[in-house]
Protein backbone atom coordinates (compact mmCIF):
# COMPACT_ATOMS: atom_id res chain seq x y z
CA UNK A 1 0.00 0.00 0.00
CA UNK A 2 1.34 3.67 -0.42
CA UNK A 3 0.23 6.28 1.96
CA UNK A 4 0.00 9.79 0.49
CA UNK A 5 -0.12 13.00 1.58
CA UNK A 6 -0.96 16.49 -0.16
CA UNK A 7 1.56 18.69 1.86
CA UNK A 8 0.98 21.84 0.38
CA UNK A 9 -1.21 22.98 -2.59
CA UNK A 10 -0.43 26.54 -3.03
CA UNK A 11 1.12 28.18 -6.22
CA UNK A 12 3.75 30.88 -6.23
CA UNK A 13 3.17 32.51 -2.74
CA UNK A 14 2.18 30.79 0.83
CA UNK A 15 -0.94 31.78 2.83
CA UNK A 16 -1.93 31.89 6.41
CA UNK A 17 -4.26 28.71 5.28
CA UNK A 18 -2.14 26.86 2.23
CA UNK A 19 1.65 25.89 2.13
CA UNK A 20 3.92 25.87 -0.42
CA UNK A 21 3.54 22.87 -2.92
CA UNK A 22 4.81 19.02 -1.89
CA UNK A 23 3.35 15.71 -1.97
CA UNK A 24 4.92 13.02 0.53
CA UNK A 25 4.59 9.68 -0.02
CA UNK A 26 5.45 6.65 2.06
CA UNK A 27 5.68 2.92 1.53
CA UNK A 28 7.34 0.16 3.18
CA UNK A 29 9.33 2.32 5.69
CA UNK A 30 10.23 4.51 3.41
CA UNK A 31 9.38 8.09 1.99
CA UNK A 32 9.16 10.07 -0.79
CA UNK A 33 8.73 13.67 -1.28
CA UNK A 34 8.05 15.16 -4.38
CA UNK A 35 8.40 19.00 -4.51
CA UNK A 36 9.37 21.15 -1.49
CA UNK A 37 8.33 24.26 -1.26
CA UNK A 38 7.91 26.81 2.03
CA UNK A 39 6.09 25.20 4.95
CA UNK A 40 6.88 21.47 4.10
CA UNK A 41 8.74 20.73 7.46
CA UNK A 42 5.19 22.56 9.23
CA UNK A 43 2.72 20.16 7.45
CA UNK A 44 4.71 16.77 8.38
CA UNK A 45 4.76 17.62 11.39
CA UNK A 46 1.05 18.47 11.56
CA UNK A 47 0.83 15.27 9.93
CA UNK A 48 2.65 13.53 11.98
CA UNK A 49 4.72 11.67 9.94
CA UNK A 50 8.83 11.17 10.35
CA UNK A 51 11.76 13.11 8.48
CA UNK A 52 14.37 10.36 8.90
CA UNK A 53 12.64 8.01 6.31
CA UNK A 54 13.05 10.19 3.34
CA UNK A 55 15.05 8.83 1.39
CA UNK A 56 14.05 9.88 -2.30
CA UNK A 57 13.28 13.81 -2.93
CA UNK A 58 12.07 14.59 -6.67
CA UNK A 59 11.58 18.04 -8.19
CA UNK A 60 9.19 19.31 -10.60
CA UNK A 61 10.98 21.96 -11.61
CA UNK A 62 13.19 24.74 -9.82
CA UNK A 63 10.85 27.68 -9.51
CA UNK A 64 10.75 28.33 -5.73
CA UNK A 65 7.41 27.84 -4.87
CA UNK A 66 8.37 24.02 -5.11
CA UNK A 67 12.33 24.15 -3.74
CA UNK A 68 12.63 26.98 -1.43
CA UNK A 69 11.36 24.52 1.73
CA UNK A 70 14.98 22.77 0.98
CA UNK A 71 17.67 23.64 2.76
CA UNK A 72 15.36 23.57 6.28
CA UNK A 73 14.29 19.88 5.61
CA UNK A 74 17.84 19.11 4.77
CA UNK A 75 18.85 20.37 8.20
CA UNK A 76 15.88 18.88 10.04
CA UNK A 77 16.98 15.63 8.33
CA UNK A 78 20.16 15.67 9.63
CA UNK A 79 19.02 16.82 13.28
CA UNK A 80 16.64 13.41 13.06
CA UNK A 81 20.38 12.10 13.02
CA UNK A 82 20.23 10.72 9.33
CA UNK A 83 22.82 8.95 7.96
CA UNK A 84 22.24 6.89 5.27
CA UNK A 85 22.20 8.84 1.72
CA UNK A 86 19.84 10.89 0.38
CA UNK A 87 18.70 10.22 -3.50
CA UNK A 88 17.64 13.92 -5.22
CA UNK A 89 16.10 13.20 -8.96
CA UNK A 90 15.06 16.29 -10.81
CA UNK A 91 15.76 18.34 -14.30
CA UNK A 92 19.34 18.65 -15.84
CA UNK A 93 21.49 21.70 -13.07
CA UNK A 94 19.45 19.69 -10.05
CA UNK A 95 23.35 19.21 -8.18
CA UNK A 96 23.92 22.86 -8.62
CA UNK A 97 20.89 24.42 -7.54
CA UNK A 98 21.03 22.14 -4.24
CA UNK A 99 24.49 23.21 -3.49
CA UNK A 100 23.49 26.59 -4.17
CA UNK A 101 20.93 26.29 -1.51
CA UNK A 102 22.80 24.43 0.98
CA UNK A 103 25.09 27.48 1.28
CA UNK A 104 22.68 27.91 4.65
CA UNK A 105 23.27 24.42 5.10
CA UNK A 106 26.46 23.34 4.43
CA UNK A 107 26.93 20.42 7.52
CA UNK A 108 24.88 17.40 6.85
CA UNK A 109 25.79 14.40 8.23
CA UNK A 110 24.61 11.95 5.23
CA UNK A 111 25.50 11.86 1.45
CA UNK A 112 23.06 13.57 -1.05
CA UNK A 113 23.39 11.82 -4.34
CA UNK A 114 21.96 13.02 -7.38
CA UNK A 115 19.83 11.53 -10.39
CA UNK A 116 19.56 14.27 -13.44
CA UNK A 117 16.87 13.89 -15.18
CA UNK A 118 17.59 15.16 -19.75
CA UNK A 119 15.27 12.51 -21.80
CA UNK A 120 11.56 12.84 -22.76
CA UNK A 121 10.90 9.46 -20.14
CA UNK A 122 13.37 8.26 -17.83
CA UNK A 123 12.23 5.54 -15.56
CA UNK A 124 14.15 4.57 -11.96
CA UNK A 125 13.20 2.72 -8.81
CA UNK A 126 12.37 3.21 -5.55
CA UNK A 127 12.45 -0.04 -4.02
CA UNK A 128 9.79 -2.25 -5.37
CA UNK A 129 8.06 1.26 -6.68
CA UNK A 130 8.71 1.95 -10.68
CA UNK A 131 9.04 5.76 -11.16
CA UNK A 132 8.15 7.40 -14.40
CA UNK A 133 9.52 10.79 -15.16
CA UNK A 134 8.28 12.53 -18.04
CA UNK A 135 8.65 15.87 -19.49
CA UNK A 136 5.69 18.55 -18.81
CA UNK A 137 5.22 21.80 -20.75
CA UNK A 138 6.32 24.85 -18.48
CA UNK A 139 8.29 27.89 -18.81
CA UNK A 140 10.97 26.14 -17.57
CA UNK A 141 12.03 22.43 -18.02
CA UNK A 142 9.35 20.73 -15.64
CA UNK A 143 8.42 16.84 -15.35
CA UNK A 144 5.20 14.67 -13.89
CA UNK A 145 6.03 11.66 -11.87
CA UNK A 146 4.00 8.13 -12.01
CA UNK A 147 4.85 5.37 -9.20
CA UNK A 148 3.96 1.94 -9.96
CA UNK A 149 3.53 -0.87 -7.85
CA UNK A 150 3.05 -3.84 -9.50
CA UNK A 151 1.27 -7.60 -8.09
CA UNK A 152 2.17 -10.21 -8.69
CA UNK A 153 -0.26 -13.55 -9.43
CA UNK A 154 -2.07 -15.63 -6.65
CA UNK A 155 0.06 -18.95 -5.84
CA UNK A 156 -1.22 -21.56 -7.85
CA UNK A 157 -1.27 -25.07 -5.54
CA UNK A 158 -2.63 -26.79 -8.57
CA UNK A 159 -0.34 -25.89 -11.02
CA UNK A 160 2.87 -26.21 -8.80
CA UNK A 161 1.57 -29.81 -8.00
CA UNK A 162 1.36 -30.26 -11.69
CA UNK A 163 4.98 -29.35 -12.28
CA UNK A 164 6.09 -31.80 -9.43
CA UNK A 165 7.63 -28.60 -7.82
CA UNK A 166 8.77 -29.58 -4.21
CA UNK A 167 6.51 -28.06 -1.42
CA UNK A 168 9.39 -26.75 -0.09
CA UNK A 169 10.26 -23.97 -2.37
CA UNK A 170 6.31 -22.68 -2.85
CA UNK A 171 7.27 -19.52 -0.39
CA UNK A 172 10.61 -18.44 -1.34
CA UNK A 173 8.89 -19.01 -4.90
CA UNK A 174 5.75 -17.48 -4.34
CA UNK A 175 7.51 -14.07 -2.73
CA UNK A 176 9.78 -13.77 -6.23
CA UNK A 177 12.90 -16.00 -5.24
CA UNK A 178 14.44 -18.19 -8.31
CA UNK A 179 15.18 -21.61 -6.78
CA UNK A 180 18.23 -23.36 -8.64
CA UNK A 181 18.51 -27.11 -7.93
CA UNK A 182 20.37 -30.44 -9.39
CA UNK A 183 16.91 -31.28 -10.97
CA UNK A 184 16.32 -28.05 -12.60
CA UNK A 185 15.58 -23.91 -12.20
CA UNK A 186 11.93 -22.84 -10.79
CA UNK A 187 11.21 -19.30 -11.20
CA UNK A 188 8.48 -17.93 -10.01
CA UNK A 189 6.02 -17.64 -12.98
CA UNK A 190 5.83 -21.50 -12.58
CA UNK A 191 3.80 -20.91 -9.27
CA UNK A 192 1.84 -18.09 -10.21
CA UNK A 193 -1.29 -17.10 -11.93
CA UNK A 194 -1.96 -14.13 -14.36
CA UNK A 195 -0.73 -10.75 -12.50
CA UNK A 196 -3.06 -8.33 -10.61
CA UNK A 197 -3.79 -4.92 -11.01
CA UNK A 198 -0.97 -3.13 -8.76
CA UNK A 199 -1.49 0.66 -7.53
CA UNK A 200 -0.54 4.17 -9.52
CA UNK A 201 -0.14 7.32 -8.63
CA UNK A 202 0.32 10.38 -10.78
CA UNK A 203 1.32 13.70 -10.18
CA UNK A 204 2.07 16.91 -12.46
CA UNK A 205 2.12 20.78 -11.59
CA UNK A 206 3.04 23.96 -13.69
CA UNK A 207 2.02 23.02 -16.91
CA UNK A 208 0.27 23.35 -20.33
CA UNK A 209 -2.19 20.31 -21.15
CA UNK A 210 0.18 17.66 -23.06
CA UNK A 211 -0.59 14.33 -24.38
CA UNK A 212 2.34 12.74 -22.06
CA UNK A 213 0.35 13.66 -19.16
CA UNK A 214 -2.46 11.19 -20.46
CA UNK A 215 -0.29 8.61 -21.16
CA UNK A 216 1.14 8.53 -18.39
CA UNK A 217 -1.87 9.44 -15.80
CA UNK A 218 -4.15 6.56 -17.18
CA UNK A 219 -5.39 4.01 -15.20
CA UNK A 220 -3.66 5.43 -12.32
CA UNK A 221 -5.47 5.42 -8.97
CA UNK A 222 -4.78 8.82 -8.12
CA UNK A 223 -3.97 11.84 -10.24
CA UNK A 224 -2.58 14.69 -8.73
CA UNK A 225 -2.92 17.84 -11.00
CA UNK A 226 -2.76 21.16 -11.24
CA UNK A 227 -5.62 23.66 -11.33
CA UNK A 228 -3.71 26.57 -10.80
CA UNK A 229 -7.48 28.59 -12.09
CA UNK A 230 -11.06 28.00 -11.43
CA UNK A 231 -12.53 31.31 -13.01
CA UNK A 232 -13.56 30.67 -16.42
CA UNK A 233 -11.88 34.15 -17.22
CA UNK A 234 -8.28 33.44 -16.44
CA UNK A 235 -7.88 30.69 -19.26
CA UNK A 236 -5.64 32.91 -21.37
CA UNK A 237 -3.89 34.12 -18.03
CA UNK A 238 -2.91 29.91 -17.75
CA UNK A 239 -1.48 30.25 -21.33
CA UNK A 240 0.52 32.68 -21.39
CA UNK A 241 2.24 31.60 -18.29
CA UNK A 242 2.06 27.66 -19.33
CA UNK A 243 -0.27 27.07 -15.96
CA UNK A 244 -2.92 24.88 -16.00
CA UNK A 245 -6.89 24.98 -15.40
CA UNK A 246 -9.28 23.07 -13.37
CA UNK A 247 -11.54 22.46 -16.55
CA UNK A 248 -8.41 21.69 -18.40
CA UNK A 249 -7.00 18.88 -16.00
CA UNK A 250 -10.60 17.47 -15.38
CA UNK A 251 -10.41 16.77 -19.05
CA UNK A 252 -7.13 14.81 -18.97
CA UNK A 253 -8.63 13.05 -15.96
CA UNK A 254 -11.77 11.88 -18.05
CA UNK A 255 -9.66 11.04 -20.98
CA UNK A 256 -7.41 9.30 -19.16
CA UNK A 257 -9.78 7.25 -16.64
CA UNK A 258 -8.04 7.69 -13.22
CA UNK A 259 -10.01 6.41 -10.15
CA UNK A 260 -10.04 9.97 -8.28
CA UNK A 261 -8.24 13.50 -9.43
CA UNK A 262 -6.97 15.68 -6.56
CA UNK A 263 -6.47 19.47 -7.71
CA UNK A 264 -3.71 21.01 -6.09
CA UNK A 265 -1.06 24.18 -6.92
CA UNK A 266 -3.69 26.87 -6.39
CA UNK A 267 -3.52 30.75 -7.13
CA UNK A 268 -3.02 33.00 -4.50
CA UNK A 269 -6.04 35.03 -5.80
CA UNK A 270 -8.26 31.39 -5.61
CA UNK A 271 -9.37 32.09 -2.34
CA UNK A 272 -12.01 28.74 -2.44
CA UNK A 273 -10.85 26.46 -4.85
CA UNK A 274 -14.04 24.20 -3.66
CA UNK A 275 -16.41 26.91 -5.06
CA UNK A 276 -15.55 25.73 -8.84
CA UNK A 277 -15.36 22.21 -7.96
CA UNK A 278 -19.69 21.85 -9.12
CA UNK A 279 -18.92 22.67 -12.69
CA UNK A 280 -15.39 20.77 -12.97
CA UNK A 281 -17.82 17.72 -11.63
CA UNK A 282 -19.78 17.80 -14.49
CA UNK A 283 -16.77 17.15 -16.62
CA UNK A 284 -15.11 14.56 -14.13
CA UNK A 285 -17.24 13.49 -11.39
CA UNK A 286 -14.39 12.25 -9.10
CA UNK A 287 -12.52 15.15 -8.66
CA UNK A 288 -11.46 16.53 -5.30
CA UNK A 289 -10.65 20.03 -4.24
CA UNK A 290 -7.81 19.25 -2.64
CA UNK A 291 -6.75 20.95 0.88
CA UNK A 292 -3.28 21.47 2.78
CA UNK A 293 -3.16 17.74 4.27
CA UNK A 294 -5.52 15.76 2.04
CA UNK A 295 -4.65 12.38 2.53
CA UNK A 296 -5.39 8.37 1.79
CA UNK A 297 -4.43 4.94 1.27
CA UNK A 298 -3.92 3.34 -1.11
CA UNK A 299 -4.60 -0.30 -1.47
CA UNK A 300 -3.93 -3.27 -3.85
CA UNK A 301 -7.48 -4.30 -4.85
CA UNK A 302 -9.02 -7.83 -4.03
Amino acid sequence: MLDVCLLGTGGMMPLPHRALTSLMVRYNGSSMLIDCGEGTQVAIKRQGWSFKPIDIICFTHFHADHISGLPGLLLTIGNAERTEPLLMVGPKRLEKVVNSLRVIAPELPFEIKFKELSDEEESFSWGDVKVDAFRLNHNVTCYGYSLSLDRAGKFDIEKARSQNIPMEYWNPLQKGSIIETENGIYTPDMVLGPSRKGIKLTYCTDTRPVSNIEKHAKGSDLFICEGMYGEPDKQQKAVEHKHMTMREAAEIAKTADVGEMWLTHYSPSMVRPSQYIDDIKKIFPRTVAAKDLTDTVLNFQD
